[in-house]
């Protein structure tokens, strides 16, 4: 005999919106009994001098260490644009401004 109830499947079934048979209230009352078993279970061999751990294995940084390094000068940059005005990247205007 399961423990969840066909009504609480059936107020569950509601809730989610979902339409269920008869035969399935059945079905799903087992299913779902069997899901909060397992979930108890593990809740039991939880034990108190066992810390809590986010992953089962440790995880380790596989990134590079951030360094400075030379970049491009300005003129290295501007060299490839298609407009240069004053030192800096032309591009078309897209906002008006305001006087």
């Amino acid at each position: 005999m399961p423990n969840i109830s066909r009504d609480e499947v059936a107020h569950l079934a509601r809730l989610a919106r979902l339409a269920v048979t008869e035969a399935e209230l059945d079905k799903f009352a087992g299913q779902l009994d069997v899901i909060l078993q397992s979930v108890a279970r593990v809740g039991e061999v939880a034990a108190e001098d066992i810390p809590p751990t986010s992953h089962a294995v440790p995880l380790q940084n596989v990134f590079r260490d951030d360094l400075p390094s030379p970049g491009l000068t300005q003129q290295q940059a501007l060299a490839g644009a298609p407009a240069v005005e004053q030192g800096r990247f032309r591009v078309p205007r897209i906002l008006e401004e305001e006087a």
